[in-house]
């Protein structure tokens, strides 16, 4: 009766509010931004690091004789990384402008370039900046830049949006060709958004000194540091699973707006790793995706092996049908097939395999038993290739296969439990069916 409340509760009041949030067009613009715009560049980059990083903690004669191979070259190797990693978040600032803008029926493109353009403006001191090294700004065209590129990015798209509702733009007369008409209306729009952060980068080199960037992340880093914390990684995994145990794809929900948190450690982690310093960061992208969703949200892979061998019908057959969707850590079919949605017996370990995960995922990166994540991994990539690649050692695949181990004792008593009642109902509907 009590978990009845608890999840009419949930579903009454709880996810009205979290769904307002997960369909608001800003965090989504933002979302799309990561996994349309930057995804791309990020895991481009990563392929470089790890071409420059090979894990010599494997000792292995082709991997030490790589390390050695290209200890010459590691800084003509890393140039990839360096302007692919280095300017995600001028990526994300021209992905988020374009996705509002293609939400409220503007020039999408035009939206880009000038919210990159912005970004770019706010990211060099207000001096001559053919004497400024670029190497000096590139971090904060990296992950140190992302807060500033999205909040460039949402003013860009709203400055348009204002111009053009207001007819504060050139319109040409009939007949003029589509993309000259184009140019014109984007004009107005375009001066404005570039004088106006000219103008703030520089009122705020005059009074500090510093870039709007660096204004901004001194501003946020006890959020960021917060964002670290283990009561942080295990509040956004619970969240996560609750709204999954509901229907709503709770990874979406938790990363529109945690993902600038996640990424900015992660390029603070891949810069550490070039430079040969400790790394800062523990949870990443790839610390939820490549250790507490092995097989998908849930952590269900050793469910589907259960499913394989099960007794009821129904669970083998869910288990033949999730099994090659699972090894790509993809799990609809398991948690809308089982269902583990709306179930009460499956309710506890859909939540509490993923959150005991974490928190052994949080001790292995803070004690260094397992190095931190510098690369995040397509989430497809199979289980144990995904924790070698993430962490640059096999004590990835390591922790991944402990994270595996626990979840499947979790999961076994409940899911016997709801095999059982499964069982009991096939049998009856057999007999009533002669």
């Amino acid at each position: 009766m009590k978990n009845n409340s608890f999840m009419d509760w949930m579903e009454n009041k709880l996810m009205p509010v979290l769904s307002k949030i997960a369909q608001n067009i800003y965090l989504q613009s933002i979302r799309d931004a990561f996994a349309i715009f930057a995804l791309p560049v990020i895991v481009t980059g990563a392929l470089f690091l790890i071409i420059a990083n090979p894990p010599v903690a494997i000792k292995w004669g082709f991997i030490q004789a790589w390390a050695r191979a290209i200890k010459p070259i590691q800084g003509q190797i890393l140039i990839p990384f360096q302007l692919t990693f280095g300017l995600m978040s001028l990526m994300v600032a021209f992905g988020t402008a374009y996705s509002l803008a293609s939400r409220w029926d503007l020039d999408d493109t035009i939206a880009g370039i000038i919210s990159m353009l912005s970004f770019l403006i706010v990211s060099f001191p207000a001096t001559d900046i053919t004497k400024v090294p670029f190497g000096e700004v590139l971090d904060y065209l990296g992950g140190q830049g992302l807060f500033v590129a999205i909040l460039v990015a949402i003013v860009t798209a709203w400055i348009i949006k204002l111009f053009t509702q207001k007819g504060l733009v050139l319109e040409m007369p009939a007949g003029v060709p589509p993309y000259v008409t184009r140019t014109f209306r984007s004009l107005i729009p375009f001066f404005v958004t570039i004088t106006l952060f000219w103008a703030i980068e520089w009122v705020v080199w005059s009074n500090f000194n510093v870039t709007l960037p660096q204004l901004i992340l001194d501003l946020f880093k006890p959020i960021v540091a917060v964002s670290d914390s283990y009561p942080a990684a295990l509040a956004q995994i619970v969240l996560m699973m609750l709204l999954w145990s509901l229907g709503i794809h709770g990874m979406n929900v938790v990363s529109s707006v945690a993902y600038p948190f996640w990424m900015s450690q992660l390029a603070a982690n891949a810069e550490a790793a070039v430079a040969g310093q400790a790394l800062p960061g523990i949870v990443t992208e790839p610390f939820f995706h490549m250790f507490a969703h092995i097989g998908g949200s849930g952590l269900t892979w050793p469910l589907v092996i259960m499913f394989l061998l099960s007794r009821s019908e129904q669970l083998k057959n869910i288990g033949k049908t999730s099994l090659i969707p699972a090894i790509f850590n993809i799990n609809e079919p398991v948690i809308f097939g089982a269902p583990l949605v709306l179930n009460p017996i499956m309710f506890i370990p859909f939540i509490l395999a993923p959150a005991v995960a974490t928190t052994i995922n949080y001790i292995a990166f803070a004690t260094n038993f397992v190095p931190r994540t510098i690369i995040q991994p397509p989430f497809t990539v199979p289980v144990f290739i995904g924790g070698i690649i993430a962490t640059g050692s096999w004590r990835g695949a390591l922790l991944q296969l402990i994270n595996l181990v626990v979840a499947g004792f979790i999961y076994y008593p409940f899911f016997k439990t709801y095999e059982s009642q499964l069982v009991k109902n096939e049998v009856k509907a057999k007999k009533n069916s002669n």
